[in-house]
């Protein structure tokens, strides 16, 4: 076990304050994954950065280090997913990063058999429990084709809308399926089903982790994903910076929340599913294709959806060839607004975690 003192400790500490944090362990396989990730000397510069974006002019001037030297060890370090890089034409700026969402993401590069057995013993000590006591990092929509075009839909809600509206676009690999596949737990579903938007996706597509596509490629991608019954979960904002296409058996999201009891109340979702009994013809496609085990097909005590399971994602309408299952929408005091940006859901969970977003090292 690491001494409490040294640098990989105060790290630790440090990513506990983001997101869903990063709790310690019995086993300190916390420690295990930081070591192998930074150096020492990264995981000091990690402890001098925020959440907020800074040029490396800005941090050396903040630290009193040496300019060009700050530069080049921001630069190795966002090329290693150990910071985010924020460019915009000659300019480029660097901020900390969550665990997730963040520097585990940001591994599709460097992920091995080693680093996903470290990640995958991390996220069942303690992680996936972790995730499910603060509101996801992600929320799921409805699959398009699931909806009643009768009603409104809330651009929040529809995943090709989103799409529609954004100028830069990655599409890369899923990380938690990835990892999966490395640990012999791969579930054999589409991997390249990640999309990331403007400054986000710049960041993956210069680190070679994402590869740019049209907005009609994207929205080709929600299709296949539909097609294979992935769970569409954009980043739990209204304007995301990006959305992925998840299974129950690879997500870590998803992964947390089938460990509730009732994961609909914790799920942002505005949907949930209604089946008609009578009209169910038995054939349970829906079974397989329902990633909470929310629906129970029963001839004897009839057919239902558990609506404390149900997060809406809709891929059991789509399927369905009796037309027994719909959506419907929640009632308006029940449905929650995602916050504005990515940002905001993170104060709302540091609020909930009673953490701060300020680092507890170093910054000033």
């Amino acid at each position: 076990m690491v001494s409490e003192f040294t640098v990989y400790e105060k790290l630790r500490q440090q990513l506990d304050q983001y997101s869903c944090g990063y709790p310690a362990t019995r086993s300190g396989v916390e420690l295990r994954i930081l070591q192998k990730l930074f150096t020492e000397e990264e995981a000091e510069m990690f402890l001098q950065m925020s959440l907020s974006i800074e040029s490396p002019e800005e941090v050396a001037r903040r630290t009193g280090r040496d300019p060009e030297a700050v530069a080049a060890l921001l630069g190795r370090m966002a090329d290693r997913g150990l910071l985010f890089r924020w460019r915009r034409d000659d300019r480029v700026k660097y901020g900390a990063a969550a665990f997730v969402l963040g520097l585990y993401e940001f591994q599709l590069n460097r992920m091995d058999r080693e680093l996903a057995e470290l990640f995958e013993q991390y996220f069942e000590e303690a992680l996936l429990d972790s995730m499910t006591r603060v509101d996801p990092l992600m929320r799921t929509v409805p699959v398009n084709r699931s909806f009643d075009v009768s009603h409104p839909v809330a651009t929040y809600d529809d995943a090709r809308a989103m799409v529609k509206r954004k100028k830069l676009i990655g599409l890369a690999n899923c990380i938690c399926r990835l990892e999966q596949g490395l640990v012999d737990k791969g579930c054999g579903k589409p991997l390249e089903v990640c999309i990331q938007f403007g400054s986000s996706a710049r960041y993956f597509i210069d680190r070679g982790l994402a590869r740019e596509i049209t907005v009609e490629e994207a929205l080709a991608v929600l299709d296949r994903s539909e097609e294979a019954g992935l769970v569409t979960q954009p980043g739990n904002a209204r304007n995301p910076e990006g959305l992925c296409n998840c299974c129950g058996d690879c997500c870590g999201i998803l992964r947390g929340l089938n460990k509730l009891d009732k994961p609909a109340e914790k799920v942002i979702s505005s949907y949930f599913a209604v089946l008609d009994p009578e009209a169910c013809l038995g054939c349970e496609v829906c079974l397989e294709r329902c990633q909470m085990g929310a629906i129970e097909i029963n001839d004897a005590t009839g057919s239902r959806i558990d609506p404390d399971r149900c997060i809406g994602c809709g891929l059991c309408v789509t399927t369905c060839s009796g037309e027994a299952i719909r959506l419907e929408l929640k009632p308006e005091g029940v449905r929650r607004m995602p916050p504005e940006t990515g940002i905001e859901a993170q104060q709302i969970m540091s609020e909930v975690r009673g953490t701060s977003l300020t680092p507890l090292f170093g910054k000033s």
